[in-house]
Formats: structure tokens, sequence, C-alpha cells
């Protein structure tokens, strides 16, 4: 394989993808590399992307990039195993400029995003693994091995988008070991319905999208699940504490089954046809289980450093990979220009830049809110207790005078095993997260 390339690139996702186009728009002689047939085609996510942050990257964004549904209804939902409480938005704002989210399939979205690359001059490479780093004859990363015959791509700079539990990034140092409680795993359907019957069942104009996001319905594994509105097809799946299911015993696609059997949950999808399933890990802890983003000729961006964010309240990723993606070019180009691509002037760079936008500040404020979210409080004692409370409250049952909030609230808390210390402590967590 003939190449002269400055910087490999490996992963045409969104992250790799917006670093490959931001280094060829830099002038930078750019490979994108790429395991699967194309862009987009290994990949999995829940279904919503918030594009906003493609304001300046891509101002044309808005005409161009290939979504489904612009999201105008957010639910979020507590499920028991008899019980829902949901929590409904709706407005019309986030169906017109400037938007907010937009649900999305990885294989149309990726493309296009690694398209926009290319024709800021990065070469992409596809059906082509990257099996190894190339060391110079010091030891310093020169660029990496791949499964094509003579397929070595020597570069200045390796940039490692190649997703969760990133194999490059433990090669180059970067990586400790995995922790299973720092990754939860995500099983998704993508099932078929005609768009009007969509947008009768959940309410919807035409165009118009919904996000539900729920806790509860996973069988008592640790978790939360997901509906999300496509064009002609629903996205529907659950994330699960890899411990958690462990200990189980059970699989992630009985639990799914489960889920969508809720009664809550399977009217929305009743008659829908299976059209894909899918699983894929996904980083929970955030900057608790960040990797070093650089070493020496080296720089970890995406999922493959732990950007993802999953705080409940917040769960976002494609917005973190691309914003970091960004970021890792700059560094790069800066690296390039200055003749020092050493880790400490990499990751000096490359985390200045981060901090000057949102991914750093935000991982760093929610950082206590995955385990928080994951505990045995909040997924299994928390749902009951509301819909519980909510139940009393709208159960009328005369001749009997109706509950006092205060006795209600506390007679409901023994019943689900909760002490006011664990309630003031949780409280106090989430108002330093989100106060």
């Amino acid at each position: 394989m003939t190449t002269d390339f400055e910087v490999v690139v490996v992963g045409a996702g969104p992250a790799g993808s917006t670093a490959a186009m931001q280094l060829g728009r830099a002038g930078r002689r750019v490979c994108l590399l790429e395991r699967g047939p194309a862009p987009g085609s290994k990949n999995l996510f829940g279904g919503v992307v918030y594009p906003r942050v493609l304001d300046e990257l891509i101002p044309s964004w808005r005409e161009e990039a290939p979504f489904e549904r612009w999201i105008t209804r957010r639910a979020t939902m507590l499920l028991t195993d008899t019980q829902a409480l949901s929590v409904d938005f709706r407005t019309t704002a986030w169906g017109a400029a400037p938007y907010n989210g937009a649900t999305a399939l990885r294989p149309a979205f990726d493309a296009w995003l690694a398209g926009r690359a290319v024709e800021a001059g990065a070469v992409l490479l596809t059906s082509t693994t990257a099996v190894g780093l190339l060391r110079d004859s010091t030891g310093r990363v020169a660029g990496v091995t791949t499964d094509r015959p003579d397929g070595d791509l020597p570069a200045s700079v390796v940039v490692a988008c190649d997703g969760v539990n990133s194999f490059l990034a433990k090669e180059a140092g970067c990586a400790a070991p995995s922790d299973p409680a720092n990754y939860t795993l995500g099983v998704k359907e993508i099932l078929a319905l005609p768009a009007d019957e969509i947008e009768r069942r959940f309410g919807l104009c035409a165009g118009e999208g919904a996000d539900f996001e729920i806790l509860g319905g996973t069988g008592g594994v640790a978790g939360g699940g997901f509906l999300y509105t496509n064009r002609e097809t629903i996205s529907v799946g659950l994330v699960l504490s890899l411990p958690s299911l462990t200990a189980s015993g059970r699989r992630p696609e009985e639990l799914l089954a489960g889920f969508k059997a809720h009664p809550a949950i399977a009217p929305l999808l009743a008659g829908a046809d299976l059209v894909e399933y899918g699983a894929h890990l996904i980083p929970e802890a955030g900057v608790s289980m960040m990797p070093k983003l650089a070493a020496d000729a080296f720089v970890v961006a995406g999922d493959a450093a732990a950007m993802c964010l999953a705080s409940g309240l917040w769960l976002e990723g494609v917005n973190f990979a691309i914003s970091s993606g960004a970021a890792a070019a700059a560094a790069v180009t800066g690296a390039l220009s200055g003749g020092d691509t050493s880790g400490r002037r990499l990751e000096a760079a490359y985390r200045k830049e981060l901090k000057a936008g949102f991914v750093l500040a935000d991982l760093e404020r929610l950082k206590l809110a995955p385990h928080l979210v994951l505990s045995d409080r909040v997924q299994n004692r928390y749902p009951q207790f509301v819909c519980d409370i909510v139940e009393e409250i709208f159960t009328v049952s005369n001749p009997t005078p109706k509950p006092r909030l205060r006795s209600l609230v506390l007679s409901q808390a023994r019943r689900a095993g909760l002490r006011w210390r664990e309630l003031a402590r949780d409280a106090w967590t989430s108002w330093r997260m989100l106060g």
C-alpha cells in the first residue's frame, strides 16, 4: 500500500470523521480508516443526535444531514411491573430551526459525515482493520499496521477513534485495564411501522419525533430503556449494567422481550416488524474511566476516550464524539505545525481545546451521576416508591378521607425500604450535580 500520510485516523464514526475533516481542512494529509464495508455499518447507538455542535463545523447541516425526525416530544418514564409514570414534555420550538435533537440511523449519518471528511481531502479506506501500532526504532508510535497485505500505514500521528474498549489506546499505554462496572451493554431492535401509524401512536405531526427515556422495566437488572421514532421505524432497546446482567444469569434479548411486553410499551409497538437487532458496549462512567488522552504521536477521541454522557437526565454520545474529534484535530494540527508531537504537548493542547467547549465541563460536573443512576435505590426502590405515591394520590377511595401527602410519603418510604438519610444523601448528590 503506497501512502504518504501525516495522520491516520482509525474509525470512521462521528469522532473519527470529524477529526479527519478538520485535519483535511487544515491542509494535512490524512487517512480515515474504517473496518466496516462503509462508515456506520459496524456502529450502533440509541438513535438521537444533538446536532447543534455542527453549527460551526458544517453550517449547512440542517439541509444536508440525513436525519429521520426532529424531536418535539421528550418523555421520561418510571416503570414498575404494573405501573408507569411519565413526565412528558412537548414544544414546537424544537421542530423548527435551530432545532434541538433529531433521530438518525448510523449507516446514513456516519456515511454523510465521512463524506464531508473526504470532501475536505481525507482518504477513506474501508474494510480495513488497524491491528496494531507501528513504532520507529525508538519505540515511538509511527503509524498503524492493518489486516491488508503490505498494509502498514506510516504517519506522524495516529488518532484512535476505534470505539469503546479501544485496543489501540491500550497498546499506546493510555488506557488502564477495563473495569466491567464502568460499562453497560446496549441492546436494540429496529421495528418497522408506516410513518402515519407512528405519528398516530405517538401523537406526532408529520416529521416530528418522540424520545422516551425509561427507568425500570429491565427485569431487575440495573439499567434503563429507550424508545425513539424514526421516519418509518421505531428504535427500542435497553442499556444494561454488565455486572448486574452477569449476576442475573439472563440473556439481554430475553430482558428486551419482557420490556417490549410491558403494558405501557406494548401498545406502541404492536404489529411492528423486526428489521434489525444489535448490541453495543457503552462507556458509562465518564471521567472516572477516561484514559490518558495522548501519548507520543498518539491521541484518543470519542468512545475510545470514554467521552459519552450518561447522567440519567442527559444521555448523549454523538455530540460529545464530534466535539472531541474536532478538539483532537486542532491539537494535532498545532502539534504538527510546531514540530512537537510529544504526548505532553498533545495532551495539553487537546485538554485546552476540550475545556474551551462543553465536553470536559459536563463530564466533570456530572461525574457522580452514572453510579448514582445505576445504584439499587434508583433502579429498584425509587420507581416503586414514586409510582406508589402517585397511585395513592389518584385512587379515589370514598368514603375514606384523602391522604395527607406527608404521611403518604413516610409510609411509602418505609414500604420501599428507604431511609431518610439515603433520600437526603441522594438529593444532595443530585443538587451538587444539577443545581
